[in-house]
Order: structure tokens, then sequence, then C-alpha cells
């Protein structure tokens, strides 16, 4: 899948049959969970462009643990941390949904100079100001394309964070897209890799038989190790709102790398990955789109680093190895406030 978004690779599958929808919805039926009592936000943000409106929601009250959720793609929604209401709250954690500029609930402007890094990471810091959240209790969680921008944002930032949390993300497109191509393609059946392989040369995307062949071959057992009928409900209708066009330009199409020509071809931060000394814990899934071993090594460059290994996890953990994915996940949390208080 993917790397980016974080889910990235799960946008791909519903791209040619959905539409990003067309302006951002009252404040009053944006709780897509069905978590109507908690804080809805919609945020000014400043871009080159003018001023857009971005959604946050907050669920749950903890003067000292608040994490910010950015959710991958780009394009993608909060939807895919939906089941984290199941677990965080009562451990009395709180989390802010947040869908970013272009992604369901906040606006999505027509405008490809707005899908880049750098803005991105500007308006991380604006919802961050928005939201009163400071070294004392802001936590940034990033998975997939959102681990991408976390990293981005300790970066330029960090002197704002208490924490760090990077999930299902490697430190370089590069590398990923070899992991993609040398360890997961071949574990397909030969023929199904190499038509696979044909259809990205040949730039045929539209072609059906590429999502065909992904969907029973690669998504099962790398994205969210379920067969299709059995993914949360969450997860088909954050599908079912994902923005073509962000994640178009940014990602490209391929499931197997960055298409060439798209704005994050060549991201590479393994070397400075040494810079951001905040506590931050690593997320890997044994059956991720990202190798878990190059996550390992990620936590071990990262001065105060910690690796969470979800064994029975794929690209979204969260789903499919919750068992292992929260309490460790709560254990990071916890022990750093603890420290930092």
């Amino acid at each position: 899948m993917k790397i980016l978004g974080f889910l990235i690779p799960l946008a791909a599958i519903f791209f040619f049959s959905c539409q990003p929808s067309n302006q951002t919805e009252s404040a009053e039926s944006t709780s897509t969970l069905d978590v109507i009592d908690e804080a809805v936000k919609m945020i000014p943000i400043q871009t080159p462009s003018g001023e857009f409106q971005v959604y946050t929601q907050r669920v749950g009250d903890n003067p000292s643990i608040k994490i910010l959720l950015l959710h991958g793609g780009p394009g993608m929604t909060h939807q895919q941390y939906a089941n984290f209401k199941d677990y965080l709250p009562q451990e009395g954690i709180e989390f802010i949904w947040y869908d970013q500029l272009g992604s369901a609930h906040s606006d999505q402007p027509s405008d490809s100079t707005l899908w880049t890094i750098e803005r991105f990471v500007s308006e991380v810091e604006q919802v961050r100001i928005a939201l009163g959240l400071n070294k004392d209790n802001f936590y940034l969680y990033g998975q997939s394309w959102g681990g991408m921008l976390g990293i981005e944002y300790a970066l330029a930032h960090q002197e704002n964070l208490k924490g760090l949390i990077i999930s299902n993300m490697m430190a370089s497109l590069d590398d990923y897209e070899k992991y993609a191509k040398e360890v997961l393609g071949p574990q397909m059946p030969t023929e199904v890799f190499e038509e696979l392989m044909e259809i990205e040369k040949n730039n045929d995307f539209e072609n059906p038989r590429y999502m065909e062949l992904l969907g029973e071959h690669h998504y099962p057992y790398h994205v969210l190790r379920k067969p299709a009928d059995e993914w949360p409900a969450e997860i088909n209708k954050m599908m079912g709102e994902v923005n073509p066009e962000v994640y178009v330009y940014m990602q490209g199409y391929s499931e197997f790398g960055i298409t060439p020509g798209a704005s994050l071809a060549g991201w590479d931060r393994k070397s400075d990955l040494q810079k951001i000394t905040v506590p931050t814990l690593v997320i890997a899934g044994t059956h991720d789109t990202m190798d878990p071993a190059h996550l390992e090594w990620m936590s071990e460059q990262l001065p105060n680093g910690q690796f969470l290994l979800c064994p029975n996890g794929s690209h979204l953990s969260q789903y499919d190895d919750p068992e292992h994915f929260f309490p460790g996940l709560i254990s990071f949390l916890k022990e750093v406030d603890e420290m930092k208080n």
C-alpha cells in the first residue's frame, strides 16, 4: 500500500468510484462517528490562497494528555481513527479528530498550490495554536501520510511537543517503494504481480483489473487484515470520502511507490531523525505495507525513541491488532506524562 496515506493505499481502492464532497458540512452534522456530545470546532486556516476552515472534534478532557490525530492519504479523513473512542476515553486520555484541508468535513479548495508539505505543516501549527495545545499537553499522532507530516512538524516545531507517535510510516519513500516491489509484491502469485507491474508500466491505472487484483491479493493482507465484507463501516465511509485531487497530486496512483511526478516523490528524512529529541513512539505491524524492520531502525535513530510492534497488525493495526496497538500506545502516553509532570 502506498505509504502515504497512511492510509494511502486505502484511498486508491475507491479512487475511481468516489468523488470528494463539495463543501464543509455543518458542525451539527459532522459527528460522523456518533459522538455528538463532544466539542466540534471549525478552525480558520490562513494560506497563500486565502482563509479556509478545517474540522476538529475533541473527545475527552485531560489537561496533560491531548492527542491531535493526523490522518493518512493525503486527502483521507479522521474516520481512520474511529475506534479510538472505544479505548482511549476509558483511560482518561483526550484526543482530537481532525480533517486536514481538502478532506471530508473541512473545506476542499481546488488549488494544487496548497498541497505541499510546508503548507500542511503550517496548517498543523495553526490548529495547535487554536486548540491551545503546548509542550505541557500536546502529543502529535500521525499514521501513514500523517506520520510523514508528523515527522515534518516535529522537525519544524518540536519545541511545542510533549510527545510524538509515528505510526505505520517509513522515513523514506524510496525505501518504501523498494520494500513494496521487492518484498510484498513477490508474496503474491507470480502471474498476479507481473500483471500489476505491467499495468503500472503502461500507466493504465483506470484498468479495472488493477483494483480487482489489489483487492484480492494485497489489501486484505497488508492494509487491513480482514475480508473486505468485514471491514469496519467507518473505514468504508472514509474510503467514500477520499479526495482524489489531493491524493493523486501528492501521492499518485501506484500502490507500489510514488507515481513519477507526484509532489511527494523523493521524500527522505532518514538522516534527520536524530534531530527529533522529544519522546517518540514508532508503531509497526508485522504485515504492514511499511517494512517493520525499517520502523524499528527509525526508533533506534531517535534519541528518545521507542518501538511498538503489532504482531497481528497491518497498515491499520488499530483495527486488526487492537490487543497490542492500544495497550502499547496507552502505556507510552502515560509513561511520558508521568516523566514530564
